[in-house]
């Protein structure tokens, strides 16, 4: 769920270990939590925000049982949870641009532990707005076409016909791109057809990317989005480094 690359994304989806899917799984509970309780409404359909969780939710295969008892864990009167979301920016090894979104409730455990993460794998963490202008948000979908079953054109017409604004086939991998507010009308009309995912959420995707040629610098990186990722309350990083 880190950075913007397809092909990556596919192979940590399907090379993804069962501690690796069930922390995956308890983030995604912890964002439909959220969703519900803001939303209003555990009714996709009346509330834009679980949908969008949703389609999230089945793109890493979460069982629908898990996504319903999540839902009525939120929609139950004694439910105390109490989750805040928090975004934090800064910069990783060689200059590459980070930002860290997370879902918590106490800001006072996990500011420290994104600030450890920076300092450990020689980043900086900044000021609100020091990275994020060099980013996008986009619906993000992505099909695995490593079977080449699927004709790319066709893809591409449905997609766009969805309301899609971009497609690119690379390799195995079929990115479509759209509208954030566009996004749960494209996974519909997309699953409605027969296609499912191997990714699809609101991304913040970088409208450039860094190469990182040092390896200390690569090893630093790597390690930063693991601690990162590894944290309970992070959802999300963002990155525009280079890794493919």
């Amino acid at each position: 769920m880190s950075g913007h690359s397809k092909w990556h994304n596919i192979q940590k989806t399907k090379g993804a270990a069962d501690a690796k899917r069930s922390a995956a799984f308890t983030k995604i509970a912890r964002e439909i939590i959220v969703a519900v309780k803001e939303g209003g409404s555990g009714d996709p359909n009346n509330n834009s925000r679980l949908a969008t969780v949703i389609a999230k939710a089945k793109a890493v295969n979460m069982p629908n049982d898990n996504i319903k008892r999540t839902i009525d864990k939120a929609l139950g009167a004694g439910n105390t949870d109490n989750y805040e979301a928090v975004t934090y920016e800064g910069y990783g090894p060689g200059g590459v641009a980070v930002i860290v979104e997370a879902l918590t409730d106490n800001r006072q455990r996990t500011a420290p532990e994104v600030r450890h993460a920076f300092d450990k794998c020689n980043g900086n963490l900044g000021a609100i707005g020091c990275v994020s202008w060099s980013f996008d948000k986009k619906g993000v979908i992505v099909i695995d076409n490593e079977d080449g079953e699927l004709d790319e054109e066709t893809v591409m017409m449905d997609a766009l016909d969805a309301g899609a604004a971009d497609f690119e086939a690379d390799g195995p991998a079929l990115e479509i791109t759209c509208d954030p507010d566009a996004f749960n009308v494209v996974v519909k009309a997309l699953e409605e057809k027969g296609y499912s995912f191997v990714s699809a959420e609101v991304e913040m995707v970088p409208q450039n990317y860094i190469t990182l040629s040092g390896e200390g610098d690569v090893k630093n990186m790597q390690k930063l989005i693991d601690m990162l990722e590894d944290s309970d309350d992070v959802q999300n990083v963002w990155h525009n480094w280079d890794n493919d």
